[in-house]
């Protein structure tokens, strides 16, 4: 059967599977709505949340970054398997206990203040925002390639179908498509790094065949470092970027993960705390299974597109070359005239260049897979995907519908009106999404990540003093609040969409990136929020004893 025919059934299936969920699912309460009813099973719960968590980023882009990147690429590893691990064990039980599903919620209440509830909601948005167009971006990507649209035209599909069972279903619907959607991803992950591990080293585990040997009894790796030698490039296994950089960015996705307000609310969609722990655990052995598979997944796919490209004649190139060459995501300019492609790290002689984000994607077609295996991989993209993307534009409709229109604004608002106002809130944020997933400020990757550094310079900061200090106050909060979040906004703003006056690499600051700036932002965050308590009146003995109780176990 023609690879086309296999992924309209792959992506038919799978879409229909999650229409059918949304249909059955669909929430009748703005408790169902928000919190799925608060009687999901742990271990269900956990499945979600890795589906919630796994991300295009995860899924697309990080195996992609670490393909090209080699070690500068195993930030993004450490930093997000680190901050879930954060999340789950430090921050997630004390906010369950807490009972406040959403972080402005939390924050309007711990910090006794509509102010802070207000910045708090602009900083959800904001976050919220930047990392959807990140999983648009991904939705994008996927279906210009396989299912032969234009970015923009795949990026409103996904817009239409994840509109539907969002804004149907609520977080109810988006919890059990989330189940589904995990099990696509996995598998759909899994399988094609199963066969290729197979055929590369003869070890169908990929987490072994990573560190094995090829056919030849040449380390991968070993072979990967001499072939980037060869090319120009730094090698494979050593990095390019510095130190108090990677530190910079590891620490801001780490931090950033325990302030992301679509992992946070997924802890409220159990029964009790003691699930919410459960459901933490497991979700950190599904996550585990992708995680540890990106590394193997990155040597596979970088070692094969330089062997089947590099010094080869572009008219005798595969037939996913020119698909891909379609999509504008892979580009060949023959500089020299000679038919061959010359692949090297010397942007003078360069004649390739390939989006980090098509190297999962393509990953199977550049091993030859069976067709089957290609659509498989298609549908579990956009499953990831899609997943995240609804999880965020939850995230968006409540910190409207609930926290700034019944907390704030209208208090005496209906059930009923409150859940109309959460779906309407949730179209709107889903065409402004649609509208940066076309135009992106990066990969899927480094857009994602621009997001983590948001939440860790905006609400970090203010949760974890929420939890562990009786001491800070409304004002320090409000204020580290708005200086990390503003410092990061300038910063990304500047050297992302080259506003206020733009600037280079050479011009970053310290020497650190956009994707990294997010953990100096925080550091501004706390000094201003240590600085401005200091100054001003404790809280009340009633919002101490509050804390104190938060912390009991």
């Amino acid at each position: 059967m023609e690879l086309q025919y296999w992924i309209w059934i792959a992506v038919g299936l799978s879409f229909s599977l999650y229409i059918g969920i949304a249909i059955w699912s669909r929430a009748g309460s703005t408790k169902e709505f928000y919190v799925a009813g608060g009687g999901v099973h742990p271990i269900a719960n956990g499945m979600a949340t890795a589906a919630d968590w796994m991300s295009a980023a995860s899924f697309i882009s990080m195996a992609g970054i670490i393909s090209l990147s080699g070690y500068d690429g195993s930030v993004y590893l450490m930093g997000w398997t680190g901050g879930y691990v954060l999340l789950a064990l430090l921050l997630a039980p004390y906010l369950r206990k807490f009972g406040k599903f959403t972080v402005p919620d939390f924050i309007g209440d711990r910090y006794y203040s509509n102010t802070a509830r207000s910045v708090a909601v602009f900083c959800a948005l904001i976050v919220s925002f930047t990392y959807i167009a990140g999983q648009m971006r991904g939705v994008g990507v996927v279906f210009s390639r396989y299912l032969e649209v234009d970015i923009v035209t795949g990026v409103l599909i996904g817009m239409g179908i994840v509109l539907f069972y969002a804004v149907l279903g609520g977080m109810k619907g988006i919890t059990y498509t989330q189940v589904a959607q995990y099990c696509v991803l996995i598998f759909a992950f899994m399988v094609p790094a199963v066969f290729i591990s197979f055929m590369v080293t003869g070890n169908v585990i990929p987490q072994f065949g990573f560190g094995a040997t090829d056919v030849k009894g040449v380390y991968l790796l070993d072979k990967l470092d001499g072939l980037h030698k060869e090319l120009g490039f730094h090698e494979y296994t050593s990095g390019s970027k510095s130190l108090f950089d990677v530190f910079c960015i590891t620490m801001a996705l780490m931090v950033g993960t325990a302030g992301l307000p679509h992992v946070i609310v997924r802890f409220f969609t159990v029964k009790k705390v003691s699930d919410a722990r459960k459901s933490a655990g497991w979700a950190l052995l599904f996550i585990a299974i992708l995680y540890t598979t990106a590394p193997a997944i990155a040597v596979f796919s970088r070692t094969n597109l330089i062997e089947t490209v590099s010094n080869k004649p572009y008219d005798q190139m595969p037939y996913w070359f020119e698909k891909w060459e379609t999509t504008g995501l892979l580009g060949f300019t023959d500089k020299n005239d000679d038919g061959l492609i010359q692949y090297s790290a010397d942007a003078i002689t360069n004649e390739l260049d390939v989006d980090v984000d098509i190297m999962v994607l393509a990953n199977p077609e550049i091993a030859n897979l069976p067709n089957w295996v290609i659509a498989l991989l298609a549908a579990g993209a956009l499953a990831a995907a899609l997943s995240t993307a609804a999880g965020l534009l939850l995230v968006i409709s409540s910190a409207v519908s609930h926290d700034l229109l019944k907390k704030m604004i209208k208090p005496n608002i209906s059930e009923k009106a409150e859940l109309i106002a959460a779906r309407l809130a949730a179209t709107a944020a889903v065409c402004l999404a649609g509208y940066f997933g076309i135009n992106p400020p990066g990969f899927v990757a480094a857009t994602v990540a621009l997001a983590f550094g948001l939440a860790a310079s905006s609400f970090f900061p203010a949760i974890l003093f929420g939890i562990f200090s009786k001491r800070i106050n409304r004002e320090g909060a409000i204020s580290g609040m708005l200086v990390g979040v503003s410092l990061m906004l300038f910063y990304m703003l500047k050297f992302k969409f080259g506003w206020f006056g733009a600037g280079t690499k050479a011009d970053w600051w310290f020497g650190i990136s956009p994707e990294g700036f997010g953990t100096i932002a925080m550091l501004a965050n706390f000094i201003v929020t240590i600085v401005v308590t200091s100054c001003t009146p404790e809280p009340s003995k009633e919002i101490q004893k509050l804390v104190t109780n938060i912390r009991k176990p």
